[in-house]
């Protein structure tokens, strides 16, 4: 039995390398951090939402800005727990500070950065991600190129400060070096049996994670946390691309 359990340890070991070498961070952070995502980890490679790693997030419409806007938020709660400030970088910044306090997140921890140019927020953004000190760093722009991403990702290799690209109205989806791409949408409010308003839902849709699953997931934020939409609990996995067709983020 020692043996055996000898040999999963190793297995384990190594997995933990290959992740670390692909850009995922699988230390103690990784495995401890609950995002409150329930059966949505077992999408992400180690069944945690990696952290050390770059996220992209694409908004085509405001409305989907401002639902993703939320979730970032409760993700940012998360990391910011243990102390730390998030830097959030925009050359068009619409976000309703005070709002991120409904979603968990103190607004004099998070320093907002305004520029003028997209080119600055990714000046910006690359020096921040440097300085492990930040909890997160956020960046609202429309468009950036592959090298643009490799000079972030290779920030955040050596930091493991976790960063989120937020996308709003770009004009194309190109390839990055992103670990992963979301799409968040506003879904209408479950009012059930009682009229009123009811809490706020959205839709959240992995469309890629390295090494991961895909999937569409709904989700409530009722009393400071995620509720699984009922009957909506278990993952959409997308069918498989063909070999010859795949390709990541």
């Amino acid at each position: 039995m020692s043996e055996l359990a000898e040999k999963k340890e190793i297995i384990r070991q190594l997995k933990e390398k290959i992740l670390s070498l692909e850009g995922f961070n699988t230390g103690s952070d990784s495995r401890l951090l609950d995002f409150g995502l329930g059966s949505m980890n077992t999408a992400f490679p180690g069944g945690a939402f990696p952290v050390g790693a770059i996220h992209e997030f694409i908004s085509p419409t405001e409305t989907c800005a401002a639902a993703a806007n939320g979730f970032l938020a409760v993700l940012l709660s998360t990391l910011m727990k243990k102390g730390g400030v998030c830097l959030w970088i925009s050359a068009r910044r619409k976000l309703f500070a005070p709002g991120l306090r409904f979603f968990g997140v103190e607004p004099h921890r998070v320093i907002f950065i305004d520029v003028k140019r997209e080119k600055e927020a990714l000046w910006v953004m690359e020096q921040g991600l440097k300085c492990n000190s930040l909890a997160a760093v956020v960046a609202e722009l429309r468009d950036i190129s592959f090298a643009e991403s490799r000079r972030l990702q290779l920030a955040v290799e050596t930091s493991k400060v976790t960063g989120f690209l937020h996308r709003q109205g770009s004009r194309m989806e190109n390839t990055l070096t992103c670990v992963s791409r979301w799409k968040i949408r506003p879904l209408a409010s479950r009012t059930g049996e009682l009229p009123g308003v009811g809490f706020p839902c959205l839709e959240v849709e992995l469309v890629k994670i390295r090494n991961g699953r895909p999937g569409i997931w709904q989700f409530e934020w009722k009393n400071g946390a995620f509720k699984v939409v009922p009957d909506q609990d278990k993952i959409a996995v997308k069918p498989p691309v063909p070999q010859k067709q795949r390709h990541y983020a």
